[in-house]
Order: structure tokens, then C-alpha cells, then sequence
């Protein structure tokens, strides 16, 4: 782990100090994700979940965050998304890597012996790196994440000693968890956000609309949703992020936005956002890719139902979302909700 980490920020501080910025945007965003059911009162399915990434400032062209390695500008072409009759002089492009954690269990996590009819225990721990390629208006999203699962995800310890320092008992069950395993996953998201003019001084609204499909030994999905936002002062971003694929969407993307002003810093709004998933595969449902391990007869139709607000002051963002999961397996007794907190700072 502390290698992993150390990997980590080295990759951050070689992105610091190597990309070119496009002068109009030339703040770094960086994101902290923390996603947990203790927030719904439950304690088991998608039951925890870290993450931390950092935006590059817009790029003229991926190959300007040179230090990343010289593949990086190979993405300059292979990533041509935006659609004809998009001004040239209109896009922009960026870099997201990203560190992250996933948890899954059983409900009756006091358990010894393995539950053959509840989900696995199961653990997520990887690297992202997103290639994002957009206009005030759309964003093309590219990702890569690669990690392991099983005892290597270091999920049972980070479980664990959370567990302890709350003063609640630990999970008895990690002996039944999924087999150590490198696994990957290719994602692909496109967003559209449509905003009319200002109602009244300030007072706004804007609808983003996503769809995109995830490819790998980790999860093969096509998704559709849209998230509407109300507020003052409504960021020119694409949304609210939760730790999910498809990179870090928090990033200013227009001179509008309340991070780049030196006025108008403050903004506040409210969201509701729903999307669906036809799911292929799920590595924490499926299990094992290329070894016998515990599994779970899956949906393959899984929505999400969120809500929250945020609120920027300054350079800074926070938002809170609660999630609303449909059933993801059979046999599973009721859907699951979380929460989801995210704190961004652009430098």
C-alpha cells in the first residue's frame, strides 16, 4: 500500500511540475471522495469507498503533460470525440489520475463461514487515468483503471481498523473473500449540458445528460442518466462526482464559473440525478475472472437514484449526495442506499 501511494505521488508531483496549461484555465483541481452506508445506518453490499485524484489545467493537446511518458500523446489521436461544427478554438483537454478504494460485504458480516446466498466480500484497489477531451458544453471521457482484488485490495484491513477506531465490531468473514486477482477496466462516458439563461439574477438551472459503456475483467456495463441542478451561481462543470468510472468531472471548464471569478466566488445549488446500468459483469457479484471463488447470481438491470447539494466558496467544493441503488443481485433483501462527500480544491 504505502509503495502503491508512494507511485501515486510521484505521478503527481511529475504532473506539476510537466503540463502546459492553456492560459484562460490554468488551475489544477484536486478531489477528495469519501462514500459510506453508515450514512443509510447499514453496514454491508457497496459499504465503503475512498478515492483521490487530481485534474490537470486545460491542455492544448494530452502530449503537453509530458512527464506522464510519451504514450501519453498517442491519446491526441486516438480520442478525436468532438463532434463537427465544435470551433476548434472551443476545446479543451485534460488529465485525471486517480488513487481508489472500493469494499463490498455480506450483510451479517459477524459470520464466519462463507454465505452462499449474499453477495462476496470483495475489495477494489486501483489506479485511474482519464483523458478528457471538451467544450463548455460537452465532455468525452476516457479511462483507464488498473488495480487488484482480493487480499492485495488491503480492503479487510482497511475495514477493520475503521471498525476499531469507531469502537465497532470488526468484519468476522474476509477469510471467504475473492482471490487475489489484477484486474482492469476501460470506460468511456459522454456528457451534454444544456443551460438556458439565468431565470433571475444569477438564478439558474442546467440539465446534464450522460451515456457511455465500461469494458473489462472488473465490469462491463452500458449506462444512461441525466442530473438537473438548481441554485445561484451554477458552476460551469459537469456535475457532481461519486466515486464511480468514467474520471473526476469537478474541474472548471468555463471563465464563468465561480472559481475562476474574482466576484462572484460563491455559488450554491441543489441536484437530482438518476441513471441505469445494463450490466454484463461484476467482478464483486461474478467473482474470481480466472479462479473458482464465492459468487452471486447478479440483475442485469441496476438503477441509481441521487440527491444532494453543493456549495463553492472560492477555490473550494463541497458537495453531499445520497444514493438510492435498486437491487443489484437475487436474493437480495431490500435496495441499498449511501452517501457520498467529495471535496474539491482548484490551485
Amino acid at each position: 500500500m504505502v509503495r502503491l501511494f508512494s507511485f501515486f505521488l510521484l505521478l503527481v508531483f511529475a504532473s506539476l511540475s510537466c503540463a502546459n496549461p492553456v492560459e484562460d484555465h490554468p488551475l489544477w483541481t484536486a478531489t477528495v471522495f469519501f462514500e459510506n452506508d453508515l450514512f443509510a445506518d447499514t453496514d454491508q453490499n457497496y459499504t465503503n469507498g475512498v478515492k483521490v485524484s487530481l485534474a490537470s489545467p486545460d491542455l492544448k493537446q494530452f502530449g503537453d503533460a509530458d512527464r506522464f511518458g510519451s504514450w501519453i500523446s498517442l491519446w491526441d489521436d486516438l480520442i478525436p470525440f468532438i463532434y463537427e461544427g465544435e470551433g476548434t478554438e472551443n476545446v479543451q483537454k485534460s488529465v485525471v489520475i486517480s488513487l481508489g478504494q472500493k469494499i463490498f460485504t455480506p450483510q451479517d458480516i459477524q459470520e464466519t463461514r462463507l454465505i452462499p446466498n449474499d453477495r462476496p466480500y470483495a475489495g477494489w484497489l486501483y489506479i485511474g487515468t482519464a483523458f478528457h477531451t471538451k467544450t463548455p458544453n460537452r465532455l468525452d471521457s476516457v479511462e483507464l483503471q488498473l488495480g487488484m482484488v482480493g487480499p492485495a485490495s488491503l480492503a479487510e484491513e482497511a475495514q477493520n481498523f475503521v471498525h476499531r477506531l469507531r469502537g465497532f465490531k470488526t468484519a468476522k468473514g474476509w477469510d471467504n473473500q475473492l482471490n487475489n486477482e489484477p484486474a482492469f477496466a476501460i470506460i468511456y462516458e459522454q456528457k451534454r449540458r444544456f443551460r438556458p439563461p439565468d431565470f433571475y439574477d444569477h438564478w439558474g438551472v442546467d440539465l446534464i445528460g450522460h451515456a457511455g459503456f465500461a469494458l473489462g475483467t472488473v465490469y462491463t456495463y452500458g449506462n444512461i442518466g441525466a442530473e438537473a441542478r438548481i441554485g445561484w451561481n451554477i458552476p460551469a462543470d459537469f456535475g457532481t462526482s461519486l466515486i464511480k468510472p468514467g474520471g473526476d468531472t469537478n474541474a472548471p471548464v468555463d471563465s464563468s464559473d465561480p472559481r475562476l471569478s474574482t466576484q462572484n466566488n460563491f455559488s450554491f445549488h441543489v441536484f437530482a440525478a438518476v441513471t441505469g446500468r445494463i450490466v454484463g459483469r461484476d467482478i464483486f457479484l461474478d467473482g474470481n475472472t480466472f479462479s473458482s471463488s464465492h459468487s452471486i447470481d447478479k440483475k442485469n438491470l441496476v438503477g441509481d437514484l441521487i440527491a444532494g447539494a453543493s456549495v463553492i466558496f472560492g477555490e473550494i467544493k463541497l458537495s453531499y449526495a445520497q444514493v438510492f441503488r435498486t437491487r443489484e443481485f437475487f436474493g437480495q433483501k431490500k435496495s441499498h442506499n449511501f452517501g457520498s462527500i467529495s471535496l474539491s480544491f482548484s490551485f
